[in-house]
């Protein structure tokens, strides 16, 4: 054991010594794995970001939430796509949550756009109509004053919930509970601020919006009968499908709607959406691993040529080497741990410079809504993906410089 120990620390100075010979072939040698390492974590913690930030922005949407939508209408062999119908109505909404023992709490939901005013300032903004469970279903906390409850929903009472956003562009600094806004005329009383949720996919500002009793924007705004959709939060994640089909089964029955026949409305789960938008983005993140991987290979028939240059340098000492008792495998294992340990250093490095593209990533203006996450399995790939390509592309010139013959090396000037 001692006598292994000490025979593989000579091999290792002797190939750090024929290492260092040449520094600076031996950095650039090894700067193909340090950039072939480095990129492969820099890719895959782009791609883990993206997935993270998927996640997120799906847990943020809500608590085992599902929504249910009107479904496509076919007028004259017109199809006209999903929300054609107006088939959602408020006793919908009460019979799911009375009916579907897998169902939580119910938001129905309406939805309008209007300019609404305080004083002297005004602001365009989306007005959401909903029900008293909105923010338990959303999962939304209240930065100041309350949500609505449900004698104000019943009631159709002129109160309202505001966006961060909207907030911000009307009161400023000052308190906006209590406060008097008027969309599209109507007088409504401020009963709360929800706090700031932020751009959800950087497509819309979810904070860019104003709750109202969903009761109020069915008469005074929009003047409809009908609802736009239905929020459900389901009792636990564990009972999303099961709600989901019980939701179906009790709007096909309650809509009569023949065996066969396609649903007037759409039942859609946000889980199976997430779970689809994270294979995505895992097929993402491995298509920019493999394409990071080929600078690995780059890498690697660098490290080969090298050493096959080191090979013809050395044949001498290689012969003198052969002369004093080296066998073939003690020539093998020189050249292969050179080629291993150049291989490891640059992976060393490559680490250390994956980790800060990472971070320098995340600070440039164009990625700042995208995270980077560098996950360990991606480091511990990229190592041991460094110390295969040393092995590989190491054994050729170790195996050519163990077959030499002695006396021609010897010969070779």
């Amino acid at each position: 054991m001692k006598s292994a120990l000490r025979h593989f620390i000579q091999t290792m100075r002797v190939a750090l010594r024929a290492l260092t010979r040449n520094k600076m072939r031996t950095f650039l040698t090894a700067l193909g794995i340090i950039i072939g390492v480095g990129a492969v974590i820099a890719m895959v913690s782009i791609g883990e970001g993206a997935k993270v930030g998927i996640q997120e922005r799906f847990n943020s949407m809500g608590t085992n939430l599902l929504f249910v939508y009107p479904g496509s209408r076919n007028m004259a062999g017109v199809r006209t796509g999903a929300g054609g119908w107006t088939s959602l109505k408020e006793d919908d909404a009460k019979a799911i949550l009375d009916d579907c023992d897998a169902v939580q709490a119910i938001s129905p939901s309406v939805s309008s756009r209007a300019q609404v005013v305080y004083g002297n300032k005004n602001w365009s903004t989306s007005i959401q109509g909903a029900g008293a469970m909105y923010t338990v279903i959303r999962d939304w906390a209240m930065d100041t004053g309350v949500f609505f409850d449900d004698g104000m929903v019943r009631a159709a009472s002129k109160v309202c919930v505001l966006g961060s956003e909207v907030k911000n562009n009307l009161f400023g600094a000052e308190d906006a509970v209590g406060q008097i806004i008027r969309i599209k005329q109507i007088p409504f009383r401020v009963l709360g601020v929800l706090t700031s949720k932020g751009q959800s996919g950087g497509f819309f500002n979810r904070d860019d919006m104003i709750a109202i009793p969903y009761t109020t924007c069915m008469r005074r705004l929009s003047g409809i009968t009908w609802l736009n959709s239905i929020d459900v939060s389901a009792v636990s994640a564990d009972r999303t499908a099961e709600a989901q089909r019980q939701i179906e089964d009790l709007l096909r029955d309650r809509h009569h709607i023949a065996p066969g026949a396609d649903d007037d409305f759409t039942v859609r789960n946000v889980a199976d959406v997430a779970e689809t938008a994270a294979e995505s983005t895992k097929i993402m993140t491995i298509l920019l691993g493999s394409v990071a991987s080929i600078s690995l290979l780059v890498g690697g028939i660098g490290i080969m040529n090298i050493m096959l240059v080191s090979v013809t340098e050395r044949i001498r000492e290689i012969g003198i080497r052969m002369a004093v008792g080296a066998r073939e495998r003690d020539i093998l294992l020189q050249f292969l741990t050179e080629a291993v340990v150049l291989s490891l250093l640059g992976g060393i490095i490559g680490i250390g410079f994956g980790f800060a593209v990472s971070k320098v990533l995340g600070k440039i203006e164009i990625f700042s809504q995208m995270k980077t996450v560098v996950s360990p399995g991606s480091v511990l790939l990229s190592f041991c993906f460094a110390a295969a390509v040393g092995i590989f592309f190491g054994f050729y010139p170790a195996r050519k410089a163990s077959k030499l013959d002695p006396i021609e090396a010897l010969r070779y000037e």
